[in-house]
């Protein structure tokens, strides 16, 4: 009897915890963008400019890209700069994972430019603009991996060659959720499209 009570507490206290890290996610600024169409699971999107620090890396791989990227940056944010200064995490985390440089990106808050943030301690932070760009996005749940990655990669490949829209530049992949959060996961696998390409607008 005393085995069940103590499962279905940590049970409850689980579901408590997730539900609670839910609700901040839901609370984080998420990186604007506009649903221009959507061709089944596959959405075509347009992101204005925003401010982001990045960091470069020679990883080959989600692993060893993932961690050592977002410790440098979560040191940039958590208070790791001139001015000691914290800045608000956003989502979702940008990944570039690729054989010649690999790259990791936090968006800035949208009341920042590049002028108004203060300067990395970690010289391989680096603070930049994006310029606006076109996407097209095919979203999954779970936890991701490498395999998880070239999957959906694959199916978006296949979707734009059906559909006629070509892209350019490499694929890349969004993380919207702490790595504690086991429930309500969202990750997409992304690449910048032609605008002139798109069927129907």
């Amino acid at each position: 009897m005393k085995t069940i009570i103590v499962i279905g507490s940590l049970v409850i206290l689980f579901i408590a915890f997730q539900a609670f890290i839910t609700m901040g996610t839901n609370k984080t600024e998420n990186q604007p963008y506009k649903l221009l169409t959507k061709y089944e699971n596959v959405e075509i999107r347009f992101y204005p400019s925003v401010t982001m620090a990045t960091v470069t890396s020679s990883a080959k791989n989600y692993k060893e890209l993932s961690s050592p990227g977002f410790r440098k940056l979560a040191g940039y944010i958590f208070g790791g700069n001139a001015e000691d200064k914290k800045i608000a995490m956003t989502s979702p985390v940008h990944m570039d994972i690729n054989d010649s440089a690999s790259s990791m990106s936090f968006v800035m808050p949208s009341e920042y430019t590049v002028d108004a943030l203060p300067q990395p301690n970690d010289k391989e932070v680096n603070l930049s603009t994006t310029e606006d760009d076109y996407v097209a996005a095919i979203r999954f749940g779970g936890f991701t991996d490498d395999a998880k990655l070239e999957l959906h990669k694959n199916e978006l490949i296949i979707k734009l060659q059906e559909l006629g829209i070509t892209h350019k530049n490499n694929f890349r992949y969004l993380g919207y959720n702490p790595p504690y959060q086991v429930v309500g996961r969202r990750n997409e696998v992304i690449v910048s499209i032609n605008f002139e390409s798109i069927p129907n607008l």
